[in-house]
């Protein structure tokens, strides 16, 4: 039996899970693709609006507290020790030493992190049990060569149970603790600073730019709400109340303590919660009041898209115009539930998608970009065209996914367990400064976004509870008189 201390939307809840540690800790830490789920997206399913589903934020990692215990007794001729798992825990956030792995520099409108090394860790799997490295890293982490696997393991970056692996040969046992150290890169976000709104002894409201994820997730990790106010603002240990998409700015509210947490938890629970938005749609959007109540299905966790769909979870959108300048439509937003992309695919759905969102208005969808439930594809040829029309525009990074990412065998979306240790040191300017000599990313030339790719017409206004009432400026592109 474990005992874990799990950090729900608003508080925190023991468990007593008999469970393989396996089942917790990630796969895909052999060649530094950053996909995860864990038994935290398991246990508390993403709150409205959150990023993209399927890449939950990084759980707090405590890296003394799970690795394996140093060794104690002595081995037999031939025989290779294996610790037992340590327990992780609880509450552990991230520390002054995960905000030092690197730094952050500003380069055409865009926020930018030098690139840093950061071990993947993970307990063997129990499919791995009695199987060689060399046939895991063959038939389940395929988006690398085996000579990629093999030079990093000749470089010291392939360690089992904190001895260097140099044989792939040899053979997983139940409890192995595995470490790969990576050279990592994170896509660039906008420049533009996180305004904090409102501060107390309970709460920080802040207005989220465009193109931020809430906690690490996917390829991001310091490029992130929680770790830019950690290094920028010295406000750590902050409980995420509500989540917002990557792509999605405005009101975002975190707790300070758990009590507050637990507090404004209850009121979710009771419905007591307001949310507003606002979006800038295509079309002339109705004068009269909207209501869609249309299913809404994830097709593909790992891209991150939904639609309409009769098997899909209930839902319910309530839409009001506020403007319409010959072109396009400003609209209020009421989401009465909180499913993933919500307001997008019903937005979509009606026949009035917002002005520039890089999945929901796109051509992949067909003629009529899924209007009415319409798109005359398979979800698999759904998603390869949504592909192929941001790889043809060099636009990946605005999913927030990579070459590698696609190239990932799908078996091994299972989680990612990340703490690291920096140790580029790292001081220019550029990341053009260090190579390394393993590193796909060092290898490969990318276009950079501009700042205006990396902004979506859907801004979080407003966010109401019975003690609180939160809200930020209209954007600019929300006036009236606003044209692109």
């Amino acid at each position: 039996m474990w005992e874990f201390t799990l950090l729900s939307q608003s508080c925190y809840k023991v468990f007593l899970i008999e469970i393989s540690i396996e089942r917790i800790y990630g796969e895909l830490f052999l060649h530094g693709t950053v996909v995860r789920t864990s038994l935290f997206c398991l246990l508390f399913p993403p709150a409205v609006g959150d990023g993209r589903q399927g890449y939950p934020e990084e759980a707090p990692y405590d890296e003394e507290a799970a690795a394996p215990a140093p060794k104690k007794r002595r081995l037999a001729a031939g025989e290779r020790y294996v610790p037992p798992p340590r327990k992780l825990k609880a509450g552990v956030s991230f520390s002054a030493e995960h905000f030092a792995e690197t730094s952050y520099y500003f380069e055409g409108g865009l926020r930018k992190v030098r690139p840093y090394y950061y071990d993947f860790r993970t307990y063997c799997k129990g499919r791995w049990v009695g199987r060689s490295l060399l046939h895991v890293f063959s038939t389940e982490f395929r988006a690398q060569p085996l000579a990629f696997y093999r030079a990093a393991a000749r470089a010291g970056r392939l360690r089992l149970n904190e001895e260097p692996v140099r044989d792939l040969d040899v053979v997983l046992k139940n409890n192995d603790f595995l470490r790969n150290t990576v050279h990592r890169h994170e896509p660039p976000v906008t420049a533009q600073p996180i305004q904090i709104l409102a501060e107390d002894d309970e709460v920080v409201v802040v207005d989220k730019p465009s193109s931020l994820p809430v906690h690490p997730c996917g390829r991001f990790r310091h490029n992130t709400v929680i770790f830019i106010l950690g290094k920028e603002h010295n406000l750590k240990e902050l409980h995420t109340i509500h989540r917002l998409d990557r792509m999605t700015s405005g009101v975002l509210m975190f707790a300070k303590t758990v009590e507050v947490s637990k507090r404004i938890d209850e009121q979710v629970r009771e419905r007591q919660l307001e949310k507003e938005y606002v979006c800038r749609v295509v079309g002339e959007f109705p004068e009269h009041e909207v209501v869609c109540e249309e299913p809404i299905l994830v097709v593909s966790y790992k891209v991150g898209v939904c639609r309409v769909d009769p098997k899909g979870k209930p839902c319910k959108t309530i839409f009001q115009r506020l403007s319409y300048n010959g072109k396009t439509s400003v609209v209020k937003c009421l989401p009465r539930t909180g499913r993933t992309h919500q307001i997008r695919v019903h937005l979509q759905y009606l026949g009035y998608p917002i002005v520039n969102d890089p999945i929901y208005n796109m051509e992949a969808w067909g003629p009529e970009k899924g209007k009415g439930g319409k798109i005359g594809k398979t979800d698999e040829e759904l998603l390869k065209a949504l592909v192929e029309e941001h790889r043809s525009k060099q636009s990946l990074d605005v999913l927030g996914i990579s070459e590698e990412d696609l190239n990932t065998n799908a078996e091994n979306q299972d989680s990612e367990l990340g703490s690291c240790e920096n140790k580029s040191g790292q001081t220019g300017e550029n990341c053009s400064e260090e190579k390394d000599p393993l590193c796909v990313e060092c290898k490969t030339s990318r276009r950079d976004p501009s700042p205006k790719e990396l902004v979506m017409y859907l801004h979080a206004l407003r966010y109401k509870g019975a003690e609180f009432d939160y809200c930020s400026k209209m954007p600019e592109w929300a006036m009236e008189d606003w044209e692109e």
